[in-house]
């Protein structure tokens, strides 16, 4: 366990499940002009920056209409919402942050998403005092899966990639983790569960399913 100086975690999907909640808001829009988001196309864009991808003008040009953009927007973002309402911190988020805190270990915070996505979301769960070192899509030229926030991140946090492990739930994620240097466990949520994963060093359903310190025992072996 001595190894490990720092834990680092993504935020979308893995502190926080905003990822279903987007994808099934979509959907449900989807679905209402008579057809479907694949899961195939969305994935692509889960964990990184999803610009390039209108899923306004793709509804469109898959469906043949002219969309009230202005409609179509309200609608989804009253479904997220809806979906959002509920959604806390998952399971063994903060066990682990706390668990991390007393074992003295270094805790940042990577995300593709902006700040004050992040940070907003961070203050309605109460932790956003509880990361050393956040670093958003503003402070980069390039988000995942370039590795560039997590070298930005453990460079921060005064420790070596290899002394630093990262807790992501998408491949995009993963791939940034593995690319700059760090063990990387992946905690997929209901929706990044479909999606086909490369290289990482440990997979748990959830963090309630395992101790911290049980994770850093394992990956130090």
């Amino acid at each position: 366990m001595a190894a490990f100086k720092a834990i680092i975690f993504d935020f979308d999907g893995l502190i926080l499940d905003t990822e279903t909640a987007e994808y099934r808001s979509f959907d449900d829009l989807y679905r209402q002009h008579g057809t479907e988001l694949s899961i195939d196309v969305w994935g692509k864009w889960i964990g990184t920056d999803a610009a390039p991808f209108d899923p306004y003008a793709y509804l469109a040009e898959i469906t043949g209409v002219k969309l009230d953009r202005e409609a179509a927007r309200a609608f989804r973002r009253a479904r997220y919402d809806a979906l959002m309402a509920e959604e806390r911190a998952r399971p063994g988020v903060e066990d682990y942050l706390r668990t991390g805190r007393k074992l003295g270990l270094k805790i940042g915070l990577v995300s593709s998403s902006s700040r004050a996505w992040v940070e907003g979301y961070l203050r309605q769960l109460g932790l956003e005092s509880r990361f050393d070192c956040i670093r958003v899509r503003d402070d980069v030229a390039k988000v995942k899966p370039d590795p560039e926030l997590y070298l930005q991140v453990v460079e921060a946090l005064g420790v070596a990639p290899e002394e630093a492990v990262a807790f992501e739930d998408s491949p995009n994620g993963a791939l940034a983790a593995k690319g700059a240097g760090l063990r990387c466990v992946i905690v997929p949520n209901e929706l990044t569960s479909r999606l086909t994963f490369g290289e990482h060093d440990l997979r748990l359903a959830s963090m309630a399913d395992m101790p911290l310190e049980e994770v850093l025992e394992r990956l130090a072996s």
